[in-house]
């Protein structure tokens, strides 16, 4: 009995748990009324909320006895907020102007001095002030004063040396025909001596005329004339047989300056071919950034254009204003292209009048160059055959090294000749006078009269050696060598290695005028492809340009659509206009591979070897 007690208690407590849970599950479920929101009611219906007035306390509701008491939660009033409707805030659109054209002044250039300039005459002018074409053509008149110079060595030398010797010695003889109470010998000679000295450019030899003449008057008493002439008129003569019989320091020298002369020449003919080439594509290049500077402005304008367009839209509300600041981007985009071509007109235009103008206070630097020509267009093929024939009979450079090979000939002769012994024939034929005023045996009498024809002043001296009847005839071998002349064949030696050097250097240089001449042709032919594709470009994109703007029009394409189309149509033109000024800056360069240039532009240069 007292264990079921507890037991009992127990399942009680436990069915009272669960009635509780089971009634609180149903009271959540239960929904709870909606507020009434008396603004909705109509007048005169409105029911006051059920709410107690402050103090007052509402009487809980009674439960049946043995259940718990759930407290019940009173629903918030919601206060409704409503806002009067206002109107919409648009911004007030103002119209604005379309930006004017940017000022193209370039620093230094006058709009009103114009040079209308064609390619010859830019050419004629840099042929006559270019500088480095003057300095190459002076280079030419230096070897030309220096070949000159060498050949002095072969005129005439006129010499003469007047002398006056007074001697005074002491007599220790009377045998000697003393001087008289002094003891002395006076002896007093007067010389006149001119000579005339030529060398031969033909055999090596060279020959010697003097005419000694002399007056001399003594004291001795043993003489027998005082004062008394003699004359002396010799002829010697020197003839290498051997050794610089053929050819001598001098022949050697004046042999090579011909050749270097020819070498200056060439010099200059190679020169004076880069710079025309260099005027040829300044002058295409200034044309090309005139054309460009005119797309560009062109390609502004259209732009400005479409802010007008787009002006008069916004205006009658087809457009909304961010446009506009698409179109004010494409404008100052475009306006920043044409500084730059602006500024490159200007650089092409300087390049150009460097080679043409003499010094920097040529009036022409301030001048606006305009050319007269337009680029020239032939799809006509490159004959790479007949180019590379005229390229190595014509080109300079090889000129130059062909005549390098000459100045070796001239070397290798020169070096073996000197190997040679010195066998040299020397001669001389030489004619005397005297004559004189005869001692007195009167005073002197150790006086010995002369012969009558030995009487006489100068002119009898003269005349006595007119006669002849007193010469000299002298006849001889000079041989001289050294014993092992290390020096001749060193340099025989390094004249022989110079040859095999000049031939690599020949082969080399021909080599590189192969692939020049190969590159330009290339050059020619790859810009003649280039127009006819730019050409194609540009009108196709003129073609969608149309057909973007008839779009645009019918309000089927947008303003970034139609400005790619005027910015893809710019930029085709401007490649149409850098491929027509390659193609001609490419026939150019080809002329300069090909050694034409100077007959295609008719340009002569004078052979300075020739009379």
């Amino acid at each position: 009995m007292s264990n079921q007690l507890p037991r009992a208690f127990t399942r009680a407590l436990v069915l009272a748990l669960f009635v509780l849970a089971c009634f609180s599950a149903g009271l959540a479920q239960t929904p709870s009324p909606t507020p009434i929101n008396p603004a909705t009611q109509p007048p005169g219906t409105q029911v006051p909320p059920a709410t107690a007035p402050p103090g007052t306390q509402q009487p809980s509701p009674q439960l049946p006895p043995g259940a718990l008491a759930v407290p019940t939660v009173q629903p918030t009033p919601i206060e409704p907020n409503i806002q009067e409707p206002r109107q919409p805030n648009f911004p007030e659109v103002q119209a604005q102007p379309v930006p004017p054209l940017p000022d193209l002044t370039r620093v230094g250039v006058l709009s009103t001095n114009v040079l209308p300039l064609s390619l010859n005459d830019a050419i004629r002018k840099t042929l006559q002030n270019n500088n480095d074409i003057e300095v190459s053509r002076d280079d030419v008149r230096v070897a030309e004063q220096q070949l000159f110079s060498l050949q002095g060595v072969y005129q005439p030398v006129f010499s003469v040396t007047p002398q006056l010797i007074k001697n005074v010695s002491p007599q220790t003889s009377g045998l000697l025909g003393g001087g008289g109470a002094a003891g002395t010998t006076s002896v007093t000679t007067l010389n006149l001596s001119p000579s005339l000295t030529k060398s031969f450019a033909t055999g090596g030899g060279f020959y010697t005329l003097t005419f000694s003449n002399s007056r001399t008057s003594t004291s001795s008493t043993n003489s027998s004339f005082s004062p008394f002439y003699s004359s002396n008129l010799s002829l010697q003569y020197n003839q290498p047989l051997l050794r610089n019989r053929s050819i001598d320091a001098n022949r050697r020298n004046i042999r090579i300056q011909k050749k270097v002369i020819e070498q200056s020449d060439s010099d200059f003919r190679s020169r004076t071919i880069q710079i025309i080439a260099q005027v040829q594509a300044a002058y295409w290049n200034l044309v090309f950034a005139l054309r460009n500077q005119q797309n560009q402005l062109d390609s502004l304008n259209l732009s400005r254009q479409n802010m007008h367009n787009i002006e008069a839209q916004i205006a009658a509300g087809a457009k909304a204003p961010l446009d506009r600041a698409q179109v004010q981007t494409d404008i100052a985009t475009r306006e920043s292209a044409l500084f730059v071509a602006t500024q490159t007109v200007s650089q092409a235009e300087n390049s150009l009048k460097q080679l043409m103008l003499r010094d920097p206070l040529a009036p022409e630097w301030s001048a606006q160059l305009t050319p007269t020509d337009t680029p020239a267009f032939d799809l006509s093929p490159v004959n790479l055959t007949a180019a590379l024939d005229e390229a190595h009979k014509n080109r300079p450079e090889l000129r130059r090294l062909d005549l390098q090979k000459d100045i070796n000939k001239i070397e290798l002769q020169y070096f073996k000749n000197q190997t040679r012994p010195q066998v040299d024939l020397t001669g001389a034929v030489a004619a005397t006078g005297l004559a004189g005023t005869s001692c007195n045996p009167v005073t002197n009498p150790r006086c010995t009269p002369p012969p009558t024809n030995l009487i006489g002043g100068y002119g009898k001296d003269i005349s006595n050696l007119a006669g002849l009847n007193t010469y000299n005839i002298t006849v001889g071998t000079t041989i001289s060598f050294p014993l092992h002349n290390k020096t001749a064949q060193a340099n025989l030696a390094g004249a022989n290695i110079q040859r095999e050097q000049l031939a690599a250097s020949y082969r080399s240089q021909d080599q590189a005028i192969e692939m020049d001449v190969r590159n330009a042709a290339q050059s020619v032919d790859t810009a003649q492809k280039r127009v006819v594709a730019s050409r194609q470009a540009r009108e196709s994109a003129e073609q969608q340009l149309a057909g973007e703007q008839k779009l645009y029009e019918v309000g089927r394409s947008t303003t970034f659509l139609l400005l790619q189309r005027q910015n893809e149509l710019t930029t085709a033109r401007t490649s149409e206009l850098q491929a027509q000024t390659d193609y001609n800056k490419a026939l150019a360069d080809l002329q300069r591979a090909t050694a034409a240039t100077l007959r295609v532009n008719n340009v002569t240069v004078s052979d300075p070897t020739k009379p």
